[in-house]
């Protein structure tokens, strides 16, 4: 419980220093102030959309899916099925990378193995809306090998994850 608290409080400190940051580098006068300021506003409404689904998501999950469903589908007994929503889900998820660590996250409190965290996270290199893209310059052949390449080493570092118990 104390772990979880210094984490939550470490949030808000980091959330403090950059105000404070900003505000120091504002009352000196920096012209770079505003450009960041901007470029934040920027990243801002890109991934705004994704922060909703994310969030969406988690909210999903926290009202209609218990720890043990998900220790069912992604926990220590999940087996290949386990691997296969894993790996499925991180090659169809979209958006930057760190809007679905709150997710991983949550699903690794209610019983997810770190394996299925890992494979999920790895198998994201695969980039279905770059597929086609990829074709055009190396060929299906390539493309497609490669790709299962991806998702099996994904695989590999689930197993392996789970293996050293990390």
């Amino acid at each position: 419980m104390a772990k979880s608290i210094k984490k939550k409080r470490s949030g808000w400190i980091f959330l403090f220093l950059v105000v404070l940051t900003y505000l120091i580098l504002f009352a000196t006068g920096s012209d770079e102030v505003d450009k960041a300021l901007y470029e934040s506003y920027k990243i801002l409404k890109m991934i705004a959309p994704l922060i909703l689904v994310v969030f969406f998501i988690m909210s999903f999950i926290n009202s209609f899916i218990d720890a043990k469903s998900v220790a069912k589908h992604l926990g220590d007994d999940s087996g290949i099925k386990g691997y296969a929503i894993a790996l499925t889900g991180g090659v169809l998820s979209t958006g930057p990378g760190y809007i679905w660590y709150p997710l991983l996250q949550e699903l690794r409190e209610k019983g997810a193995k770190d394996g299925l965290v890992m494979a999920f996270v790895y198998a994201r290199a695969v980039k279905i809306p770059w597929l086609p893209v990829m074709i055009s310059y190396f060929g299906v052949k390539f493309t497609l090998v490669f790709s299962l390449y991806i998702i099996l080493a994904a695989l590999f570092q689930g197993v392996v994850v789970d293996k050293l118990k990390l």
